[in-house]
């Protein structure tokens, strides 16, 4: 048992495993009283007027206490963040990292903004870690390329992938968790699917493309497509080789 969840942890690509493993790291160490979950949350004023600019990377990391909620978070993060980066940005690191740091901003950006914004500032101000938020904006952006694959709820009732969000969304609803949170997600997942897929169709235009310095940290991985060709012809195996088989 032990060594098949090793083998499914090594096999996990580099970002998802990362990201996995600093999520479980510090929620666990939160739930120990290792870490304070006062130092990681998002807090502007902190950021601004002591520097404390970490925040703006931890509250992605911390999933609040480990019960129900926090499996059923790591199940989907693990899960389609790996069929994200294994399938849509295949040998696209760079450009899954840049993916992430997009929906990161944006979130951060629409929970600053909306602070704001008289009314609804109250919802925003109660909202200081955006781990779920972006979990579900990779929800979002699968479910928006993968729009009729077949899925299950629950063994209750099934539907394609282009409803998973909204169906996700009904359960947060219903088992009185905010729906803010999961709405964030989608507004972001909307906004990278908007821009990368549907607006470069539009327009032949592609904003979101991944700056230099980024593909720089990445060693791109070489995707090879095998072709039928006639005209292909094979040299014949060394004499030694030849000998040996012989």
């Amino acid at each position: 048992m032990a060594q098949a969840v090793e083998e499914w942890y090594k096999q996990m690509p580099i970002i998802t495993r990362s990201y996995l493993t600093a999520a479980i790291v510090t929620t666990i160490g939160c739930s120990l009283d290792i870490i304070s979950p006062y130092n990681l949350y998002l807090n502007p004023k902190l950021v601004v007027k002591q520097y404390e600019v970490w925040r703006l990377i931890t509250n992605f990391l911390y999933f609040r206490k480990m019960d129900l909620d926090f499996l059923f978070h790591m199940f989907f993060l693990a899960r389609y963040c790996k069929l994200l980066e294994e399938n849509s940005f295949r040998g696209r690191t760079a450009d899954f990292f840049y993916m992430l740091l997009f929906g990161a901003t944006v979130l951060t950006g629409i929970v600053l903004i909306g602070g704001m914004i008289p009314y609804v500032s109250e919802s925003f101000a109660k909202i200081i870690f955006l781990s779920n938020s972006l979990t579900f904006m990779m929800v979002y952006v699968w479910s928006k390329q993968n729009p009729f694959i077949h899925m299950s709820f629950l063994g209750l009732f099934t539907f394609t992938a282009a409803y998973l969000p909204w169906v996700l969304l009904g359960f947060s609803v219903l088992v009185g968790a905010s729906a803010w949170v999961d709405l964030l997600g989608m507004m972001a997942g909307h906004a990278y699917f908007f821009l990368e897929d549907v607006y470069p169709r539009m327009t032949g235009r592609r904003p979101l493309r991944t700056p230099q310095f980024i593909k720089a940290m990445f060693a791109e991985e070489a995707v090879v497509v095998v072709r039928n060709n006639p005209n292909m012809r094979f040299a014949a195996p060394p004499a030694e080789e030849a000998a040996h088989q012989d």
